[in-house]
């Protein structure tokens, strides 16, 4: 049982892009890496050995919030933690419920002690603070614990983003603290990454890197991007954090993104990634393929037996056809969202895998740049 270790291993030449080897107490994650949303202990329509054998997937995320409300942490605490409850035995992220504190931003209330939310469930209403939240993390026996932060909005004017950082920071102290004071739950490490925050001004962004990076954390994340901004924004604050943020600690941007904004991204120094998009676009028939974006509701596909996707190493798209997949969708059939999300997340975890390998064979960016171009296109 140890901290979390992060082994760059590789520097692309013509960009920030790297390779690295993230070590937990549940097993190593290669990096860049993406790890698909299991937000209330599943990832939607997929099962655990498909996300395993069929996604590759190496770490998956949960969020703090949706766990604490349903099972709740009794549940939770007496099967042992998230990883014997839903009988994943790689690594875990926990998101803080900081997001929440954003996306549920008619209904909460926030001050220095916390966030009042109200459950989506039943409308009950639960103080959020740093210790709490950090309580439940311990409870769910996450690898990676998020720390509790306020995501401001875009647009955010100055006089609140830089008040809303402060907080941030503030809580970070207090999450610390909590973390510091208790142990570790179920016999594995469970580490704290802090967020940085700041809206989109560059001088903010600056302070909260340096803020969080005084906390010599296992590893840093970049929050509050990716919530309505241009992209070439979003790129560019990106840029300035990973400019800003230890080179020896893992790099994670929270809720980023397409396939291309993440392989943007990785040009930029990210390793590690998460976000809805695949699983939700692929329930509503959009998926993300080697050859472009294919929306597979179109009649166009009614009679196309090709496979969905015959370019990646996936057995769910090699083997499924465009009309197949279109039929279940029309006939609103269950397994056409499982196929559909499994292919999307395959996609995803193809798509940095081949980022990795480009990096070490030295010819990432010009590769990158034909793969954006290829991937945004509509099929």
């Amino acid at each position: 049982m140890g901290a979390l270790q992060f082994e760059l291993q590789q520097q692309d030449l013509l960009s920030k892009a790297r390779t690295g080897i993230i070590t937990t107490d549940h097993g190593t994650i290669p990096t860049p890496i993406f790890m698909p949303v299991g937000t209330g202990g599943s990832v939607k329509a997929v099962t655990q050995a498909q996300l395993a054998q069929e996604v590759k997937a190496r770490i998956i995320l949960g969020n703090t919030y949706h766990l604490y409300l349903r099972p709740g942490t009794a549940i939770l605490e007496n099967a042992g933690g998230l990883h014997r409850f839903m009988n994943w035995d790689q690594p875990i992220l926990t998101d803080s419920g900081g997001y929440q504190v954003f996306s549920l931003a008619g209904t909460r209330k926030i001050n220095e002690e916390g966030v009042m939310l109200q459950s989506h469930i039943d409308g009950s209403r639960h103080l959020f603070t740093p210790e709490k939240v950090m309580e439940i993390q311990r409870s769910i026996g996450a690898d990676i614990m998020m720390a509790f932060d306020e995501c401001p909005p875009y647009p955010s004017d100055y006089a609140y983003a830089e008040k809303s950082m402060h907080l941030t920071h503030r809580w970070l102290d207090r999450s610390f603290n909590q973390v510091e004071a208790t142990g570790s739950r179920y016999g594995h490490t469970q580490n704290l990454f802090p967020i940085v925050q700041g809206g989109t001004y560059t001088d903010l962004r600056i302070m909260s890197c340096e803020y969080i990076t005084s906390k010599n954390a296992t590893g840093n994340a970049i929050g509050g991007l990716s919530v309505g901004e241009p992209e070439a924004m979003m790129y560019e604050l990106c840029g300035l954090c990973c400019e800003h943020l230890p080179v020896n600690k893992p790099r994670y941007l929270m809720g980023v993104g397409t396939p291309w904004n993440i392989l943007e991204c990785i040009a930029l120094g990210i390793d590690m990634f998460d976000c809805v998009m695949p699983t939700r676009n692929g329930r509503n028939a959009m998926l993300f393929t080697s050859k472009g974006v294919v929306n597979i509701d179109n009649k166009k596909w009614e009679h196309d037996l090709s496979p969905i996707d015959d370019g990646i190493d996936c057995l769910t798209s090699n083997y499924y056809s465009k009309a197949y997949l279109r039929h279940l969708f029309k006939s609103k059939e269950l397994l056409g969202l499982t196929i559909a999300s499994i292919h999307n997340l395959a996609f995803y975890l193809h798509v940095v895998t081949e980022a990795r390998k480009h990096i070490e064979a030295g010819d990432f960016t010009g590769w990158m740049k034909e793969s954006v171009l290829r991937f945004k296109q509509r099929i």
